[in-house]
């Protein structure tokens, strides 16, 4: 029996990948990450004032508008960093790369709470690095490897993506608990937008009108990354309302699969058949962490 939260965690795997395709595609046409992602943000926010009456204004607890205010600032750092890096890198490898989230939770639980890996979780480690070196390594060049491949600019900024996303889903899921996932989601997109705005007339007060045209001239691409972002939140807040963080997050993990052929299916990203395998051992990697570690 198909139930809610199995069926949001199936929307989100697909939904994901979906919205980093358009994203990329968005930055190829000169748009900029940042005002791409507050503009998803800013359209969120309004579709959500059409369902009113299923939301909340007063009696949310100090402890809800803490953890969502945490949670945004967090989430639009993330979200700026990924589509940075989708502008300048290969999906098909960005997407596997987010598989090391499972890594900074578990590194985050032996500092914080004590929590020391069994071996399943240390077998977990070296599965994703080897399959981020599956991933990352440049047959042409045959050379073994190196940790110079993590400072490529792109790997750098979704590695940093994956620490914001890794810790703002803390803080979402205790939001979520004290309110509704739907409440969490308006104030997700609204909190993120207030952010993002900030963030635009601080640093683009001379390019905003541009980027206002670009955006509109690829008008069918961005309603689509809404569209795809919004049902990848809505069903993360329904998935973590009801799961363990980390279990979310390892299943969340086996979009990136579909990251590497997407990635060829709309870049013509090389290299395909090996990305594959190394995405399958970091999946794997990232479920023995979460699951067994």
């Amino acid at each position: 029996m198909v139930t809610i939260t199995s069926l949001a965690v199936l929307v989100r795997i697909l939904a994901n990948p979906l919205s980093n395709v358009f994203q990329k595609q968005l930055t190829q046409r000169a748009t900029d990450p940042l005002f791409v992602i507050s503009a998803t943000y800013g359209f969120l926010s309004l579709v959500c004032l059409c369902f009113w009456s299923q939301l909340r204004f007063q009696g949310l607890s100090s402890e809800f508008w803490l953890n969502m205010l945490f949670t945004s600032v967090l989430a639009v750092f993330g979200n700026v960093f990924l589509v940075k890096a989708l502008q300048i890198g290969d999906l098909s490898v960005l997407g596997p790369i987010n598989a090391y989230k499972s890594v900074v939770g578990l590194i985050a639980g032996v500092f914080l709470l004590q929590e020391i890996p069994g071996w399943w979780g240390l077998a977990g480690i070296v599965l994703i690095i080897t399959g981020s070196y599956i991933v990352l390594a440049d047959k042409q060049e045959r050379r073994g490897f190196s940790w110079q491949m993590f400072q490529r600019p792109e790997v750098k900024l979704r590695l940093a993506a994956l620490v914001f996303s890794a810790i703002d889903g803390v803080f979402l899921k205790r939001a979520i608990l004290v309110s509704t996932p739907t409440i969490a989601f308006f104030y997700w997109c609204l909190l993120g937008f207030g952010c993002t705005l900030v963030w635009i007339v601080l640093t683009m007060r001379k390019q905003w009108q541009e980027q206002v045209k670009l955006l509109a001239n690829q008008r069918f691409i961005f309603m689509a990354l809404c569209l795809s972002v919004g049902l990848t939140q809505v069903a993360s807040n329904i998935a973590l309302a009801s799961m363990p963080v980390g279990y979310a997050l390892a299943l969340f993990q086996t979009s990136a699969l579909l990251s590497v052929l997407f990635g060829y299916q709309f870049f013509r990203e090389q290299g395909i058949a090996r990305k594959l395998i190394g995405a399958g051992v970091m999946v794997t990697g990232a479920i023995l962490i979460t699951i067994l570690g």
